[in-house]
């Protein structure tokens, strides 16, 4: 069933289903979530059996505002604190040290808890109408299948799942790809997965570096917790992505019958000049090409494609979350 978000008494109604132990998918700036309330052991198990997630792949907790955390964490470190003030609401996950008995069942089975506070005004309004009701916490991965293409559009859920989910509509994700995560259980903050919130911003922010999980792991002498996302294979459409530049592009083409052409999806700034590729053409800037990443592989996927070609990203950190994406999927 289709929730319509610009609905007071429908967002009321899906509030209602999440403390009622209930699994529903809803919107939030980056994709679309698949939520339960975080402290009903059985709704979280439902979730992982909904998406066939792995039961050790720990799961992030949505909050309706930064003092929710200390419901979940403790201690909660200052420049954790100053990363939620700044940054909060918005595509920013935090790594916590989680408190004794509290939503075990997202943890994983680790003593840390991810947390999020997401701007989608959708997200915002089922979250407050959901805490009313005694949910301290939503607890929301993407709204896909483990290891499958992230939903951006209330379509592709029902696409993922068919009509019997319900699914709170908040249109199209604003952001497009996974929030970025940040350790902050350890003395020094660590990346563990780059979003569109870059790591530059989030440094300046607390006027201290925020190490990568290489790094981390000299410099503290401690592995990284398991966090969302961060799998060397994930976000994998049905056809084989591979990342080619122009010229592997014309070159792999050429060798293609005009039949074999039509079954090849391709996605670059530049459009080949080879006949027959479906071709979709990728944005120049980090924001827009990271809002249509998930959209462009669906679309390609539903045209029945067999490989999708895609332009690597250029290096900079703008475009870490889009690189990181497209790696994995390309796995």
């Amino acid at each position: 069933m289709i929730w319509s978000g610009e609905d007071p008494a429908q967002i009321e109604a899906a509030a209602q289903r999440l403390a009622q132990g209930h699994v529903l998918a809803f919107p939030t700036e980056t994709v679309y979530g698949l939520g339960a309330d975080a402290e009903q052991e059985e709704a979280v198990s439902a979730i992982y059996r909904t998406k066939g997630r792995p039961t050790d792949h720990p799961l992030i907790v949505h909050i309706a505002q930064a003092q929710d955390a200390r419901h979940f964490a403790d201690p909660i470190p200052d420049f954790a604190w100053a990363l939620m003030n700044a940054h909060w609401p918005g595509p920013l996950t935090l790594i916590l040290p989680r408190r004794a008995h509290v939503a075990t069942g997202c943890a994983a089975g680790q003593a840390s808890i991810g947390l999020r506070c997401p701007s989608h005004p959708v997200a915002q309004a089922l979250l407050r109408a959901a805490r009313g009701l005694g949910v301290h916490g939503v607890a929301g991965p993407s709204a896909n299948r483990f290891g499958r293409v992230s939903p951006t559009h209330s379509r592709h859920v029902v696409a993922e799942f068919g009509p019997g989910l319900d699914v709170l509509d908040g249109g199209a994700c604003e952001v497009g790809i996974e929030s970025t995560i940040v350790d902050c259980t350890r003395a020094e903050p660590v990346l563990l997965r780059p979003g569109m919130l870059g790591v530059d911003t989030l440094s300046a922010t607390i006027g201290r570096e925020i190490l990568t999980p290489e790094r981390a792991q000299t410099a503290l002498r401690q592995a990284s917790p398991k966090a969302s996302g961060t799998l060397a294979s994930h976000y994998a459409p049905n056809a084989r992505l591979r990342l080619l530049t122009p010229d592997q592009m014309e070159s792999m083409a050429l060798t293609l019958t005009p039949e074999d052409r039509q079954r090849v999806g391709v996605w670059s700034t530049q459009r080949p000049s080879a006949s027959g590729l479906i071709w979709r053409a990728m944005p120049t800037s980090p924001n827009l090409c990271a809002q249509q990443l998930f959209q462009t592989l669906r679309e390609l996927e539903d045209a029945q494609v067999h490989e999708i070609w895609v332009s690597p990203p250029p290096q900079g950190v703008l475009w870490d979350g889009v690189r990181d994406r497209l790696t994995r999927a390309s796995h």
